[in-house]
């Protein structure tokens, strides 16, 4: 069985190649790139449910090991996200299954608001925001309580955050491009 931190270690090189990927596509919708004669915004978009679906699951599954099998006590702004997050992962499965391109505008609303839970959250486990709505209750722990800190910035918040933004961003590109 894989241990934790190589686990740990595998979650946060996939969120640093999730912030390539993010700058790729910022810089994409801005100034369209070209991969010789292939447009990338072509590509992105023909397959943007199938990155969408990986990115949730992975996500939905990294979220799951982290409090099953890493027994890491989810906090309150935790279970916000996951609320975010965890339909996404079904509803992009029976999108590819039944070949229909209809979710994505439910999905940039859960992704915006999850997003932006993730960030309120990331700050506060950086110590930016000061004020926490998320106090120590029963069970659950501190939100500003960090459990991983890979490369000196990813958190299990940032990690949400990286996926809530790579499928913001790919739908975004999907919309443009089916708009074209």
């Amino acid at each position: 069985m894989l241990s934790a931190d190589l686990i740990h270690q595998i979650l946060a090189i996939l969120t640093v190649l999730g912030h390539v990927i993010l700058i790729i596509l910022l810089l994409n919708f801005f100034r369209p790139l070209k991969l010789g004669k292939y447009n990338f915004s072509k590509i992105v978009s023909q397959n943007a449910y199938l990155f969408v679906f990986i990115i949730s699951l992975i996500a939905t599954l990294g979220s799951l090991y982290y409090s099953e099998v890493a027994k890491f006590t989810p906090c309150e702004l935790c279970w916000y996200q996951r609320i975010f997050m965890y339909p996404q992962t079904i509803l992009f499965l029976l999108a590819l299954y039944k070949d229909q391109a209809i979710i994505h505008p439910y999905s940039l609303g859960l992704s915006a608001i999850g997003g932006s839970i993730s960030l309120y959250h990331y700050l506060l486990q950086m110590k930016v925001v000061d004020i926490s709505v998320c106090p120590v209750v029963g069970y659950s722990v501190s939100c500003s309580d960090s459990f991983v800190k890979e490369f000196g910035y990813i958190t299990i918040p940032m990690m949400a955050l990286t996926a809530f933004s790579l499928m913001i961003m790919f739908l975004t590109t999907y919309i443009k491009e089916t708009k074209n």
